[in-house]
This record gives structure tokens, C-alpha cells and sequence, in this order.
């Protein structure tokens, strides 16, 4: 399944009056870079580690950073409509995993407290548009590469969506064979989780409750993301915006909103921050847990409160 937008109209409504925003060029493209590298945290959910990085073998990588759940970020900006930037992000990524200390180093400097996981770098491109060939790689590759299209409106407005988001089910064995007489692929560069796997442990209610649960979520916008990682199970846009920890007896939900942010009457989330921050895998500062149906709806208006703030 390929994820596709088109481009969007944004308005501006003053006393019930409708005036359409026009879109604005940056005077410079290396701003769009300086622009997310300042506001990474805000945008991506990701920590900054340091800008145009240099290689062993001469390249650069335009922005590197961290996730919440120790992922390393490569992310590289198209500049112009023949950059290709997808296998640069490619090659920057195999360099990468043949130089983990040197990231490790990165981030001990940086202050980093997270556990690295090196079973799940992320490659994101940033551009204002993506052409076919663009779309058709990211298609064909046995990795996923997030690619990201965003618009400079008036009045100060930045807006970023998901242009593709692919996970491979298809073998592309031949594509990256180092010859013709080789038997075996090369490694993989990410790791694949499954939703069945994160089920396992679950009992038979607890299956069929998270399965209740996924089709509320999806059912919010058909533009979000399920992704399983190694710890818990992603739905996201641009960002996640609610991580579901599958139990034995119970569902763990980690909804990725700031302290203070959530809406709670029913009192049923736990703040990780305050009084007191607790560690945990999962973005965002609340949780909660459920054991039944009827406590669904109750989480079902948490979750909608972090999708409109991360959308």
C-alpha cells in the first residue's frame, strides 16, 4: 500500500469571512533545513545530534538525530528536482551502521539517555514535492524510507505530511545482489517487526480488545500509519501520536502529548513527568492502561486528543 497526498488548500477565517493562504518560496532552500534542524523536536519528535555530518568516504549527511525510542534519524533534503536523494540516504545509512561508535560517541556528548536501537534507523527525505521515480523507488526497496513534502504558507505557516510511507512485502532480492553468482542477499539494514508477534503474548480478550481498539484508531483518518516496532505498536501521521503496548491481561497506551496538555475527567492516564518522571519506551508523557471494553471509550477521547495535536 502506497500513502499519496495531493496538495493542499489551507484558508484563514476571520468573522465567518474565508481568505485562501497563498504558498511561499524560501529565499534559500538551505532554510527549510535550518527551519527543521532548530524545531526537530516540535516536527519530528526527534533530537538533534548535528548538521551535515561528514563521512569517512566524503559525503555529508544533511541532518542526523535520535527518536524517543533510541532509533538513529538520518534525514536529507531535496533541493531541486534531480537530486537523488533516497539512495544518498541509502548509502549515508549502510555508512552509518559500519560506524555505530562513532554515533554512540555523538549522542554520549549530546546527553543523550536512551538505549540505542540499532535494529530500526529511520531514513526520512524532506521536499516540497516528490516526482514519480521518487515514489516508484521507495516502492521497490526492502526498507522503509519515510517521505516527507511540506509547504511554506503566509502568515508564518509550515505544513509537513506523509507523502509515502511503504512497508516492503515483496522480495527485491536481485536489486541488491553483489553479483549475478552470489546466493545470499546483503544484510538487512532494519529489522521487521509484526503486529502478530507483539500478540503472542496477549490472551484471547486481550486480542480481540486491541483488535477493537486498531479500528478505532485507524477509523480517525485514512492517512495513518500502523507500524510495529520492537517494543510496542505505532500509529502515526508525521509523528506518532499514540504507541499500544500489547500485555498478557492488559494494553499499555502511551499518548504523545506534553504534561499538563491532556484533557483527562476521568483521571484514568498516568503522567510520566510529574511529580516525578518515570522512564518508559513509547513517546509522548501520558499512559494508560485498559483491561476491558468498557473502559475503550474512555481511552478512545484521550486518543483523539493527541491525533488533533500531533496532526
Amino acid at each position: 500500500m502506497r500513502i499519496t497526498t495531493c496538495s493542499m488548500a489551507l484558508f484563514k477565517i476571520k468573522n465567518l469571512n474565508v481568505s485562501k493562504l497563498s504558498t511561499l518560496d524560501l529565499e534559500k532552500e538551505k532554510n527549510i533545513q535550518t527551519l527543521f534542524e532548530q524545531n526537530l523536536l516540535t516536527i519530528l519528535n526527534v533530537d538533534f545530534l548535528a548538521t551535515e555530518y561528514s563521512t569517512s568516504f566524503g559525503g555529508r549527511i544533511d541532518t542526523l538525530g535520535i527518536d524517543k525510542n533510541g532509533s538513529p534519524v538520518i534525514i536529507e533534503y531535496k533541493r531541486n528536482q534531480n537530486d537523488n536523494v533516497i539512495n544518498q540516504g541509502l548509502s549515508y545509512l549502510r555508512w552509518l551502521l559500519d560506524h555505530k561508535a562513532d554515533f554512540e560517541i555523538l549522542c554520549r556528548n549530546q546527553k543523550i539517555d536512551v538505549e540505542i536501537d540499532w535494529t530500526s534507523p529511520r531514513v526520512i527525505c524532506v521536499a516540497e514535492s516528490y516526482n514519480k521515480f521518487d515514489l516508484d523507488t521507495v516502492e521497490i526497496l526492502p526498507i522503509k524510507i519515510e517521505l516527507l513534502r511540506y509547504r511554506i504558507y503566509e502568515d508564518n505557516i509550515l505544513m509537513v505530511e506523509s507523502e509515502s510511507q511503504k512497508t516492503i512485502k515483496v522480495s527485491t532480492r536481485e536489486i541488491f545482489e553483489k553479483s549475478k553468482k552470489e546466493k545470499e542477499t546483503l544484510p538487512k539494514l532494519q529489522k521487521d517487526y509484526t503486529i502478530e508477534s507483539h500478540l503472542q503474548i496477549a490472551s484471547k480478550e486481550i486480542k480481540e480488545l486491541f483488535m477493537q481498539l486498531k479500528e478505532m484508531i485507524t477509523g480517525l483518518d485514512e492517512s495513518i500509519t500502523e507500524e510495529a516496532k520492537s517494543k510496542y505498536i505505532a500509529y502515526k501521521l508525521t509523528t506518532n501520536f499514540v504507541d499500544v503496548v500489547i500485555k498478557k491481561n492488559s494494553i499499555k497506551v502511551f499518548l504523545n502529548m506534553p504534561s499538563g496538555k491532556l484533557n483527562d475527567p476521568d483521571n484514568i492516564a498516568r503522567d510520566m513527568e510529574k511529580p516525578k518522571k518515570i522512564g518508559h519506551w513509547g513517546n509522548g508523557d501520558y499512559e494508560v492502561i485498559i483491561e476491558n471494553k468498557e473502559e475503550l471509550v474512555k481511552l478512545f477521547e484521550l486518543i483523539k486528543q493527541s491525533y488533533n495535536y500531533n496532526k
